[in-house]
Parts: C-alpha cells; structure tokens; sequence
C-alpha cells in the first residue's frame, strides 16, 4: 500500500529526473557534446572519492558527496546559468531560491529540512567541507575546458583573470591542488586555450 509519504518521495524522485535534460555549456571530454547537470553532479560526487585525500582536515566526506549530488537540482526550475554570464547571474540566486522552495518541498518535512540543508551549507561556502565541495565543482568544469583544447572557453572567448577568478575556491576548498590549478591555467593560455 503507498502511503502518502511514499507518494512525496516517488513524486521527488521522477522529478528529479527532470535534471537530465538541462544542459550545460562545459562540453564531455570527448568534445561530442555538452554535459547535463545530472551527469556533472554525478562526476563530481566520485571526485569526492578520488580527491578525498587532497581534503583539507575536518571534511566530512560523505556530507561533501550528499552536497554535491544535490547542489544542482535547483537548476530543473531556474536552468543552469554559465557562470561567466554577468547578466544571467543577476537574479541567478532568486531563481535557485524559488526552485529550492518548490524541490525540497516536495518531500516529507524532514527529508525536505534535510536536503535543504545540504543546499543552503553548499551554497553559503562557510564550512570546510562546503569549501571543498565547491572547489571540486569547481574543478570539473576546468578539467573539462583543459582536455577539450579550450572547449566553452574559446566559445565564449574567457580570458586568464575570469578563470583565475572563477577558480579561486580551489585555494581553500582543496589548498593541494591550487598549485596544479595555477600551473595549468599558465599552460592553457600558453597553447592558446584561454585568451591572455
């Protein structure tokens, strides 16, 4: 028999489905096509695993992996906004907000307070493990933009200072690898893919 909470639950479940279909700019690594939202959540979660030894101390791992399989499901309402569209990330946190509401309300009180959570610590970076999390977001993308020779970078014609802006919560979220990050950015603008 379902009960009304298993109804809240299935409910969520399908739509949270939904994140498959939204688009985002950073292409796979094989440069076929761009990744959804679903699939960039998913490969961060395992960079968590893999990276796990580069946390600074204190991460929680796992609440980093519950972090970082949830932080865009806000996206099936307000869509992903590329993260150098100055004019796309004006109201870009009033859409995520309404889209939280909607989402999370979707479950049972608790669930519901719990994911939220999840989402607002993700989202407010003031924790350790909320720091790595990002920085693994972070991360992604950039490795992405690196093995495609440049990938939505040159499409949307990025120069050095944004990346280096953009990647800037690698030097907290995960110190060991902000030396990496800064000698690849140098090496990108040398071979050409990202505009001095």
């Amino acid at each position: 028999m379902q009960t009304p909470r298993l109804t809240q639950q299935i409910q969520f479940i399908l739509e949270i489905d939904r994140l498959k279909q939204i688009l985002r700019q950073t292409l796979l690594t094989d440069g076929s096509r761009r990744e959804n939202s679903a699939e960039h959540s998913w490969h961060i979660a395992i960079m968590a695993m893999v990276f796990a030894e580069y946390a600074p101390p204190g991460v929680d791992l796992s609440r980093a992996i519950k972090m970082l399989l949830i932080h865009d499901l806000v996206e099936i309402d307000a869509g992903d906004t590329f993260c150098y569209d100055v004019q796309g990330n004006q109201n870009k946190a009033e859409r995520e907000e309404q889209a939280a509401i909607r989402l999370f309300g979707l479950l049972p009180s608790e669930q519901a307070r719990e994911l939220r959570s999840l989402w607002d610590e993700f989202e407010a970076q003031a924790t350790i493990t909320a720091k790595f999390a990002a920085a693994l977001d972070r991360i992604q993308p950039f490795l992405h933009n690196r093995e495609t020779k440049g990938g939505t970078w040159r499409i949307h014609e990025v120069t050095r200072d944004q990346v280096i802006k953009r990647m800037l919560p690698v030097e907290t979220g995960t110190p060991e690898l902000w030396d990496f990050i800064q000698q690849a950015i140098g090496e990108c603008v040398a071979i050409g893919y990202l505009r001095e």
